[in-house]
């Protein structure tokens, strides 16, 4: 049902039921009787004293850009990316991929200004220095970092080797109160790893190993998570506890029926490999958040979630279901222009990529950015003919021969004639009236949505849920954002929402995970407690009030980013991870929110100040 017939028929409902209100099928009502006499009153109790006056409850928090690096700023893709802030020494840490070798960038802020930048998006104040990380471990050659963690005098760097099919090893250095981290030691650890954190007690290492395959599937490593023990010297222990997922393997379905998502080319032949992949194969850990006993650990493309007890290294796994966009309002039509439109039989998956958690009446709770992501692999081949020969499913002038992807657009599926997504998604937009078929480009997965394997789909799975979630430890949605974050930069920026991160050309992701919201942290400012989201494309920052979970409320919209049409992008671009500083340990006094910003090889430093 279309967004206006939605709100017609809600029109209808209403007049309807205000009519029926003063219509009843009782006779009139009699003569109304004589009022009853007054019953005996005791005595009135002495008035108490007046009370103190409260304090104004604060009004939420506002942030300004009050520094920025440049780490590479003749070729910043990737220059910026995880950040990590070393409160001894006030000084950042940032992932530097855009260096000849993997390198960490780090700048000090002991001096750091509380006046607001004049001109934020062209202006740089800090400098950074380069940490060229040990690249030769083992025998093995590593050539990406892909994450960086800092506890104390310790640092640890997540690496990989070139071959999907070798295990990562994680980098420790030492004497970072000294301001000269030092290579301590390394410890293997999974397959790709993806993302590491140490426990708040700093007693523990743990990393997300996603454990992609080869683009051929010659090999699919198991996805698993790495537990090191840090010892009272500060050194880690020399190998690692490794929790696996194998446990799971033949509980696929009671995982299904829970909504994850298990796509993958079982059954085919790639390349000579014949595909039988298994549950502990497929999922993917990606990002972490702990407290000294649990860590919770997304599975982003299985729209999963992994609970580890680090006190026995077990672990749970619970399904995230999905978000139904017939409740809320959702731009899945690239015309150039915002059209919001409701849509039944059309789902989100989650799929959150970063995580946080925290504290509330004693419970813990986890905060998720939803961004979404599918699964696609390309492999070697001569031509179009070899492509098809090695049993690849499509051909790509480009990439070369694809090996499997479960991403499509809904207008490539088949629907029932008449049906309700034959009407919404069953064409193509450009070649009509884009409205005709608003969702007939939205970016979906064919792995889910004809339940009945008939070859007709019921249901449309798009990646995502282009909002934050909320979540109690059972798996449970205490609040999510909704359509916020579309509605919100509509509102702010017009057609020029849903940018991407490369480009000034609005309205260019809207069906394609829209604002998808990749970075995310948790801090406390006064006596309040604050999310913090970062769109990855249109490049801005969320904040909500999330003191009480079941009272989350919206408090701000900041971006730092040239949205002229047509124009190279400026300023910072695609937010990839986040630190927030808490004022007792900033060297302004004032709370910190430090931004690693990929496209634009960006760190930004935004000052939070209370109402």
């Amino acid at each position: 049902m279309s967004a206006q017939n939605k709100f017609k028929y809600g029109l209808l409902a209403l007049f309807v039921g205000a009519a029926l209100t003063g219509c009843g099928l009782d006779g009139d009502d009699g003569a109304v009787g004589p009022a009853g006499a007054q019953g005996p009153q005791g005595e009135q109790g002495t008035p108490g004293q007046d009370g103190q006056n409260g304090t104004d409850a604060s009004m939420g928090v506002s942030l300004s850009v009050v520094a920025r690096a440049a780490l590479n700023p003749s070729s910043p893709a990737g220059a910026a990316e995880i950040v990590q802030f070393h409160a001894a020494t006030n000084t950042i840490y940032a992932l530097n991929s855009a260096t000849a070798n993997p390198s960490v960038s780090f700048m000090s802020i002991a001096g750091l200004p509380t006046t607001a930048m004049a001109d934020p998006i062209n202006t740089v104040n800090l400098a950074p220095s380069n940490l060229a990380l040990r690249t030769d471990v083992r025998g093995k050659t590593l050539v990406a970092a892909n994450s960086i963690a800092i506890s104390g005098d310790i640092m640890a760097v997540a690496m990989v080797p070139a071959d999907k099919g070798t295990k990562g090893e994680v980098l420790f250095y030492n004497g970072l109160n000294g301001g000269t981290p030092n290579y301590v030691a390394s410890v293997e650890v999974g397959y790709l790893p993806d993302m590491v954190t140490f426990t708040p007690d700093g007693s523990k290492l743990i990393v997300a190993n996603e454990g992609e395959p080869r683009s051929d599937y010659s090999m699919d490593p198991e996805g698993s998570v790495s537990v090191i023990e840090i010892l009272v010297n500060g050194s880690p222990e020399s190998t690692a506890d490794h929790i696996t997922f194998t446990s799971y393997n033949d509980k696929k379905a009671e995982l299904e029926a829970m909504g994850m998502h298990f796509p993958n080319p079982t059954g085919r032949t790639i390349n000579g490999n014949a595909i039988n992949t298994t549950v502990a194969q497929d999922l993917e850990p990606e990002y972490i958040t702990a407290s000294n006993t649990k860590a919770y650990v997304t599975l982003q493309e299985n729209n999963g979630l992994a609970v580890v007890d680090l006190t026995d290294m077990t672990v749970t796994i619970t399904g995230l279901g999905f978000k139904d966009w017939s409740d809320y309002m959702l731009d899945g039509t690239e015309d150039g222009t915002v059209s919001f439109g409701q849509y039944d039989d059309v789902y989100g998956m989650y799929q959150p990529d970063s995580i946080a958690s925290y504290q509330w009446k004693g419970a813990s709770f986890l905060v998720t950015a939803n961004e979404g992501d599918a699964r696609e692999y390309f492999f070697s081949a001569t031509d179009e003919a070899d492509c098809t020969a090695k049993g690849g499913q499509d051909w790509d002038d480009d990439d070369g021969c694809l090996a499997f992807s479960e991403e499509t657009q809904a207008r490539r599926l088949n629907f029932a004639p008449g049906s309700n997504l034959e009407t919404i998604a069953g064409g193509d937009p450009e070649a009509s009236n884009f409205m005709d078929f608003p969702l007939g480009r939205l970016t979906v997965t064919d792995a889910l949505g004809d339940a009945d394997g008939d070859g007709e789909y019921e249901a449309l799975y798009a990646y995502g849920a282009r909002s934050f979630t909320i979540w109690d430890t059972n798996g449970l949605v205490v609040f999510d954002s909704g359509d916020d974050f579309e509605r919100i930069t509509a509102s702010v920026h017009g057609n020029a929402f849903n940018n991407d991160n490369d480009v000034n050309e609005g309205d260019s992701r809207s069906a394609n995970k829209g604002p998808e919201p990749e970075a995310l942290t948790v801090g406390k400012v006064g006596e309040r407690t604050y999310a913090f989201i970062g769109l990855e494309r249109m490049g801005g920052i969320f904040v909500y009030d999330i003191t009480n979970p079941y009272n989350t409320q919206f408090v701000d919209y900041v971006f730092n980013r040239g949205l002229t049409e047509g124009a190279t992008p400026t300023g910072d671009l695609a937010p990839e991870g986040m630190v927030f500083v808490p004022a007792a340990n900033s060297p302004s006094g004032n709370a910190l929110l430090v931004v690693g910003n990929e496209v634009s090889g960006t760190v930004t430093v935004w000052q939070i100040a209370q109402n």
